[in-house]
């Protein structure tokens, strides 16, 4: 986690928070996933988000990773949906 968060803020960017193997950014736009390669990281955009902005904070995070012995690559997209809290009895 320690040298994803250095590539991130390296590509002028922050995270959110992290939850097991997800790293969500303080933006909504992606969020970054751990493979089961160490020097691995895919990218998944969310579905929402227009993906011609987002193409610079892309490959500025991609470049940032090679230097760093590591791969981003491409993911999926995805969408966001809020948790439904209430319990029914």
């Amino acid at each position: 986690m320690g040298i994803v968060k250095e590539i991130v803020e390296s590509a002028g960017m922050g995270i959110s928070y992290a939850h097991d193997d997800l790293v969500f950014m303080e933006h909504n736009a992606f969020l970054l996933q751990f493979t089961d390669d160490n020097n691995e990281v895919r990218i998944h955009i969310n579905a929402e988000a227009d993906v011609s902005e987002l193409q610079n904070d892309i490959m500025r995070m991609k470049q940032a990773a090679s230097s760093h012995s590591m791969n981003f690559k491409d993911g999926t997209t995805y969408t966001m949906s809020q948790a439904d809290d209430e319990k029914t009895h």
